[in-house]
């Protein structure tokens, strides 16, 4: 998984098929054959190298592989059965979803719409079955509407565009899970951390005010502390 992960982490922003063509060396452009694609023992084999043009392989390939793996290892349930494989299945996927757009927004400033219908379909399937509708179509509609409001007001007074379509895409898709209260927390919370991170990264960096920078992690890491620790969440929200 943590290696299809990087495919599509590659791939999705150069809008390259994640089917053809087969696995290949960025530089050379060399089809990859199997044994030398195996995660991470074949990174440690090859020495981080391309074997025929001696590019070196981003260290970022075998940290996702190495990522995915432990945190698939501390999803998995302590006893078997139906309803427990589900539900690994469901958080396994939210997090690889997560992570994905994690990097690729913050190489290509970029949240693919792909991973955005994905996570929507996988929340609708959980939330049409344990939610009642009014909760995940209230969820959807404000984490669409709000965050498109500003945005739209934002441009009118400075003619400029403030949030991404995929920002706004990805609070919809986390409304349909979280519902109303939950993806205004999100909005909240993100905003507030981007607010405070991306200043001190524009402080750090000597960037211009006005350079863009990727908001999307900020939505990402308030909706995995949302989903993954809602007590720990809970807590924050009752001494706030």
């Amino acid at each position: 998984m943590g290696s299809f992960l990087n495919v599509l982490i590659y791939r999705l922003p150069r809008e390259i098929s994640i089917v053809v063509p087969r696995s290949f060396c960025t530089n050379c452009k060399r089809t990859i054959p199997w044994y030398e694609n195996i995660p991470l023992f074949s990174f440690l084999f090859l020495k981080g190298k391309c074997r025929v043009c001696g590019v070196r392989i981003p260290w970022c390939y075998p940290l996702v592989e190495l990522t995915t793996g432990l945190v698939a290892c501390l999803l998995i349930p302590s006893q078997w059965n139906l309803e427990n494989i589900l539900v690994f299945i469901f958080y396994f996927y939210i997090f690889c979803a997560f992570f994905v757009h994690f990097i690729i927004d913050i190489k290509h400033r970029i949240l693919p719409n792909s991973i955005n219908i994905f996570l929507a379909l996988l929340f609708f399937a959980h939330s049409i079955i344990m939610r009642d509708w009014i909760w995940w179509t209230s969820g959807a509609v404000i984490g669409c509407g709000i965050p498109l409001l500003v945005t739209w007001l934002f441009y009118l007074s400075t003619k400029k565009v403030g949030l991404g379509g995929g920002d706004i895409k990805l609070y919809g898709a986390l409304g349909l899970y979280l519902g109303p209260l939950g993806v205004v927390h999100t909005i909240t919370f993100s905003c507030f951390l981007g607010a405070i991170l991306g200043g001190l990264w524009i402080l750090i960096s000597k960037k211009g005010k006005n350079e863009p920078f990727a908001f999307g992690p900020f939505i990402i890491i308030v909706a995995f502390c949302q989903i993954f620790f809602p007590e720990q969440f809970a807590r924050v929200l009752f001494f706030l």
